[in-house]
């Protein structure tokens, strides 16, 4: 309880310079909405641009902006996309969706895949060696590349699966998902096999893992029981910061099967100077990594007392 009351303010705090630096960022941009309107409409008179700029705000100093854009924001009010002409969480909301059935889908099935070949390795150092070998490829493979590997092979040569998109009505959504989580678990695979097999290996060394065999104990339950909770603290560290891609997306594998999620919305709205919406998305995503690693933090605490006696040390 201690840790999270002393967290929050830090969350805040961090919350609120993201949000001041990204609004300067944007706002410094070459371009706004003006300027795009003109290039999209060059009959546009100088009246017009004028009251377009009085409309968004543009006319009013870089700061005063962001304050108002931020007391809105506490007050609840998340404003319109300018790029989308809709209410911000009208446009937030489906590409949240579709990046969380896609990523934590991939994050689940990377995890497990994961820490099952971290611990074969562990247990069986000449099968460690195939663990290293596929890890590296894993994370030596380009996404896109992968990707557009398993499109031309599952849909293009032997057409059991669809190249990308999304399904209509009458057709499964499992289906399109294959692709896409298989191209994203493939590369997080391999960074919890090594994390889950240097862990493993390190406290299946340990003197209580020895004394836990010679009571009798199966290897099984040793290694699951006794070994795989207490090496679980750098897992859990790398799940937290997964988390951030749970909101943020996957801007390439998205692009490469054609579907809607957050980084696709995200990069369209930074480089259409749509600033309401880039900054929810941005605050959205830096929230939810800080507070999985605020939870992360809490469950290694509670894993590992220790780690609680040398915070108050």
């Amino acid at each position: 309880m201690r840790l999270v009351l002393a967290r929050l303010p830090q969350i805040a705090i961090t919350l609120v310079l993201l949000s001041l630096a990204a609004w300067l960022a944007i706002g410094l941009m070459p371009g706004d909405p003006a300027s795009l309107a003109l290039m999209s409409d060059p009959k546009l008179t100088a009246e017009d641009i004028a009251r377009l700029r009085a409309l968004h705000g543009l006319d009013q100093p870089l700061m005063e902006r962001y304050l108002a854009w931020a007391l809105g924001l506490l007050r609840g009010e998340f404003g319109y996309s300018r790029l989308f002409a809709q209410p911000a969480l009208a446009v937030l909301w489906p590409a949240l969706r579709s990046t969380l059935v896609l990523v934590g889908l991939a994050v689940v099935i990377a995890a497990v895949a994961g820490v099952a070949l971290g611990a074969l390795a562990a247990l069986r150092p000449r099968a460690g060696r195939l663990v290293d070998a596929l890890a590296l490829l894993a994370q030596a493979t380009p996404s896109f590349w992968l990707g557009i590997l398993l499109i031309i092979l599952f849909a293009v040569t032997l057409g059991w699966l669809p190249a990308g998109g999304l399904p209509n009505e009458d057709q499964p959504a499992w289906m399109f998902l294959i692709l896409p989580v298989a191209t994203i678990a493939f590369g997080q695979m391999a960074a919890y096999a090594r994390h889950a097999a240097a862990a493993l290996t390190d406290t299946l060394r340990q003197p209580w893992i020895r004394s836990a065999r010679a009571r009798g104990a199966p290897e099984s339950r040793v290694l699951w029981r006794h070994a795989l909770p207490n090496a679980g603290v750098p897992l859990l560290t790398l799940l937290a910061l997964d988390a951030g891609s749970l909101v943020s997306g996957a801007l390439v594998t998205e692009t490469v099967f054609a579907r809607p999620g957050m980084g696709k919305l995200l990069f369209d709205a930074v480089m259409g100077n749509d600033y309401n919406l880039a900054l929810l998305a941005l605050l959205l995503v830096a929230l939810v990594t800080m507070l999985a690693t605020l939870a992360a933090d809490v469950a290694q605490h509670w894993l590992d007392p220790r780690l609680e006696d040398g915070s108050r040390g």
